[in-house]
């Protein structure tokens, strides 16, 4: 049943990864997911850059999983651009590539990253020499906005595509596509540290003690469990409106834990853990106390 009026329009649908001809093509890429990691390297290339530079880029190295590229890492890449040409050290891409690839074998160049919001006829230079290096699949481009122009870091990635009669380098529009942030809890161990160096006067921060973390760790289960506990009670008594993702997510979260162990199973469960953490504790300091023994015993004899 047709809801408007007839159209001598072309209606262009996206072929599906399944179909023929186009089975053995990669799946079109519907997402990116940006580890910090990543972010660093791009700002700290950008803190050591010369003064003259107006942006740098550099290499994205993650992978890929069902259209979605996950950003794991990137280096810096040598270049130099004026408004009318772009070089590009690419010796110095493969050498660092192939170091890298030593160390993390399974991540591979999935696209590149360029500081500053501005896109222009050097970026769609760029971009075609990493589709070269992406092929058969399309290559990422990440912006990041230094200059925070709205408050803060912008990041945005971005796809290709050529436009024209002649396919040429330089004739290309480019795409924005989803992206995200994500961090593991390795990651947010060291995010949360520096935040804390942040948030202090003297822009210090050390690494908590293993009795220390399991406190607040405790602390902010706790916190969270009350700040859950108050908006289930508000839903209740008909003061507050719930929210269904909300309840579906704690549905979700509750039936996954398995059974409820009773209080007394929860007693003996993180008393168990607390032992094994003291006990870990306690043979860190003992390695530690027979190491300067022996050193000492060492500097005697």
């Amino acid at each position: 049943m047709s809801l408007g009026r007839p159209s001598q329009a072309v209606f262009l649908q996206p072929p599906t990864a399944t179909s023929a001809p186009f089975a053995n093509r990669p799946s079109p890429v519907t997402s990116v997911t940006v580890h910090p990691i990543a972010l660093f390297s791009i700002l700290d290339h950008y803190l050591r850059r010369d003064e003259k530079q107006d942006r740098v880029i550099g290499t994205l190295l993650g992978s890929r999983q069902d259209g979605e590229v996950e950003v794991k890492s990137a280096f810096a890449v040598l270049h130099a651009e004026t408004a009318e040409r772009v070089a590009v050290d690419m010796d110095y891409h493969r050498t660092m590539l192939e170091l890298h690839q030593r160390i993390n074998p399974r991540e591979v160049i999935v696209g590149w990253y360029s500081t500053g919001g501005n896109l222009n006829n050097n970026s769609a230079l760029i971009q075609g020499f990493y589709q070269h290096e992406t092929a058969p699949h399309p290559a990422i481009h990440l912006s990041l906005d230094t200059d925070a122009t709205d408050g803060q870091l912008g990041v945005k990635t971005y796809l290709s595509a050529p436009v024209g009669v002649t396919p040429k380098l330089e004739n290309c529009v480019f795409t924005p596509v989803p992206c995200t942030l994500r961090y593991t809890n390795v990651e947010k161990g060291g995010l949360d540290l520096l935040s804390n160096a942040a948030s202090s006067s003297t822009h210090l921060a050390h690494p908590e003690r293993e009795m220390e973390e399991l406190e607040k760790a405790v602390t902010d289960v706790v916190g969270m469990l009350d700040r859950v506990l108050s908006y289930v009670q508000a839903v209740l008594k008909g003061e507050r409106k719930g929210d269904p993702a909300v309840g579906r997510y704690l549905l979700d979260t509750l039936s996954a834990e398995g059974p409820a162990l009773g209080r007394k199973g929860a007693e003996a469960l993180i008393g168990s853990q607390l032992q094994d953490t003291i006990m870990v504790s306690y043979l860190a300091s003992l390695v530690r106390s027979q190491v300067e023994v022996s050193s000492r015993l060492a500097l005697v004899t």
